[in-house]
């Protein structure tokens, strides 16, 4: 993903992105306080713990700086979408082979999560799902089987 792109994400996306970053930066204090005391001795195992505390600080600031670069590039869904066309933001449901209505909202693949009805863009299903209508059959495999689910509608 280019650093400049435009990430979208939902008001529930957006809050936990912030959430990590809040979360990030309360761990990065803490490790950071763990290092000054380490600092004050010099035995062998200070030294071993603070060279951990040393990787930990790393990994956590590489993960920081990350969150906030998309938190920079991150915007909320469009409020006003064209709801005859299946767009990014869009909820939609469709209906499977047994009848059985599922609803998934289409997000970024950062904030994806099929288990609570988000799913990427990128996925498969998120593909064939952009720029579709209602009544419109989406198609795409699951490994050696393709499936085929009706759009019924868009929200």
């Amino acid at each position: 993903m280019n650093t400049t792109e435009t990430v979208y994400l939902s008001k529930k996306g957006m809050k936990e992105l912030k959430k990590k970053i809040a979360r990030l930066e309360r761990e990065r204090s803490e490790t950071l306080t763990h290092l000054r005391e380490l600092g004050k001795t010099d035995s062998h195992d200070d030294r071993l713990a603070r060279s951990e505390h040393l990787a930990v600080l790393e990994v956590i600031d590489s993960e920081l700086a990350d969150k906030k670069m998309t938190a920079g590039r991150a915007k909320l869904f469009p409020r006003k979408r064209d709801a005859l066309k299946v767009a990014i933001g869009s909820v939609v449901d469709l209906l499977d082979t047994q009848g059985r209505i599922v609803r998934y909202r289409l997000v970024e693949s950062i904030e994806a999560n099929p288990s609570d009805g988000r799913i990427s863009i990128k996925s498969p299903l998120g593909q064939n799902l952009l720029g579709k209508q209602i009544k419109d059959v989406v198609e795409w495999s699951a490994g050696m089987r393709t499936n085929r689910w009706q759009l019924v509608s868009i929200g």
